[in-house]
């Protein structure tokens, strides 16, 4: 009877291991799932990557830099962009558009199902011109807009949630090759090259090439992870060494280069750098990593609050603070006004210690004092402005041309939908010269409401045309 149950039983597993056999997917099966995947992910992901094409006056070689975007000439470059707003915004990089004079982008067609030679149609893509809205050097940002509504937009991911390991996807223009996709994981979620500076990056083994600046870098739910801005690489090809921007950085500087066109940073008038063991035993330290208090900037709230050099930043508002990119980051989403909580660790003992935020000046916004009234505002052009006088002549020395309107602001309503910049200095419309505010009112005002104006403009000593609609 024994045995009986015992082959009965044998029969038994035998039985379900067979079954369990038959179930299980193949290993063709998996791939084929995998394929079909990421066949999915570029198909919705494509539509929303960019080529930016720049012409301008830059340097061929730039060696400080991994990418840049693509050197094709002495005036002409190639880099990458991705859609993050249905009504035409598109961020970059900002050194693919440093020193442009022209900005366009080629918009890709919807990736179909048809064979390989079929699918060069897909790739024409459609060239449309494009403005900078703003432009952040220090985080090597930059906004686009293009006149098109209805586009497809990717999000962000959260950046939280981004896992070492995890398998990414670069978007973009390698080599002026547009329309490309590469694949890998996520090297390190967090990679600081300097540990005293603010900047954090994403680092990728997906292979980034020149020309990819600027392009997404996406999870498997086609979110954006980063945007890709260099690479290490003694060859100048990708060796694995990619880093981008990560997403929360860009989320959190796009309402404010779409507003301002630079970003407005809260600041307390510290600067600090990373603890090392050797820093913490010469100084004495109560630890041996984090971050430290370097200097105090004279009357600033910090300094009056009570704060003091060697002090170690513990925490902020209760967050942890264990390196300068997160004390960066936890200062920059606070705006002049806030107050922020520091537990400081002094001589072993911890202090809490209240700070107000002020805002950091901003060079363009030096500008703004200069004309608040209405009778500096035009707008039809969306921008408050002022002469160039002898006085502003010395705020903007080496003016190409000595004359015409400075613009001192854009005007909120419309600061999002126009060409022009704080600092930009208009000199004609429409080729006709303008030398003051009221022959530049006069000018505007003798042009219908929805009428293309050609202006000649002076940017950073440079001067290039931009069209624009009249309000």
């Amino acid at each position: 009877m024994a045995l009986l149950f015992a082959g009965a039983a044998c029969a038994s597993v035998s039985a379900r291991l067979s079954a369990q056999a038959t179930t299980r997917p193949s290993t063709t099966d998996v791939l084929r799932d995998l394929n079909a995947a990421i066949e999915q992910l570029t198909r919705k992901v494509s539509p929303s990557v960019v080529q930016v094409l720049v012409t301008g006056y830059r340097s061929v070689d730039e060696p400080n830099r991994g990418d840049a975007g693509l050197v094709i000439g002495r005036q002409r470059s190639v880099g990458s962009g991705a859609i993050i707003d249905s009504g035409g915004y598109i961020v970059t990089n900002a050194h693919v558009v440093s020193g442009a004079q022209t900005v366009s982008v080629v918009l890709h067609g919807p990736v179909g199902d048809a064979g390989p030679l079929q699918a060069l149609a897909f790739n024409s893509g459609k060239t449309l011109p494009a403005r900078i809205v703003g432009v952040a050097p220090d985080i090597d940002l930059a906004l686009l807009k293009i006149d098109a509504t209805g586009l497809p937009a990717l999000v962000f991911a959260d950046y939280d949630q981004v896992q070492q390991g995890e398998l990414v996807f670069a978007f973009g223009s390698p080599g002026g090759l547009r329309n490309s996709v590469t694949m890998g994981v996520v090297s390190a979620v967090a990679r600081q090259l300097d540990p005293d500076s603010p900047s954090v990056y994403v680092q990728t083994d997906a292979p980034i090439n020149p020309g990819n600046s600027g392009g997404p870098l996406v999870n498997v739910d086609g979110q954006i992870v980063g945007l890709n801005t260099f690479i290490m690489s003694q060859s100048g090809g990708s060796q694995g060494l990619g880093f981008a921007i990560p997403s929360e950085a860009v989320s959190a500087a796009y309402p404010q280069l779409r507003t301002y066109g630079h970003l407005h940073r809260g600041v307390i008038g510290i600067s600090v750098q990373a603890i090392t063991p050797t820093l913490a035993n010469g100084l004495r330290l109560p630890r041996t990593a984090g971050v430290m208090v370097s200097d105090i900037v004279p009357d600033s709230p910090a300094d009056i609050a009570g704060v003091q050099v060697q002090d170690v930043i513990a925490a902020v508002n209760g967050r942890p603070v264990d390196s300068v990119p997160s004390l960066t980051l936890a200062l920059s989403t606070r705006k002049a006004g806030d107050t922020v909580t520091l537990a400081l660790v002094r001589d072993s003992q911890t202090v809490s210690i209240p700070v107000p935020v002020i805002e950091r000046p901003n060079e363009i916004d030096r500008f703004s004092d200069l004309g608040n009234t209405d009778a500096n505002s035009i707008p039809k052009l969306g921008i408050v402005g002022v002469d160039v006088s002898d006085d502003i002549k010395a705020l903007v020395p080496d003016l190409r041309i000595a004359s015409g309107v400075l613009v001192t602001a854009r005007r909120l309503e419309s600061a999002a939908d126009i060409p022009l910049m704080a600092g930009d200095v208009i000199h004609a419309v429409n080729s006709l010269t303008v030398r003051s505010m009221d022959g530049l009112r006069l000018f505007i005002d003798g042009i219908k409401s929805g009428s293309d104006i050609v202006l000649r403009i002076e940017r950073d000593r440079r001067l290039m045309f931009v069209v624009m609609t009249i309000n």
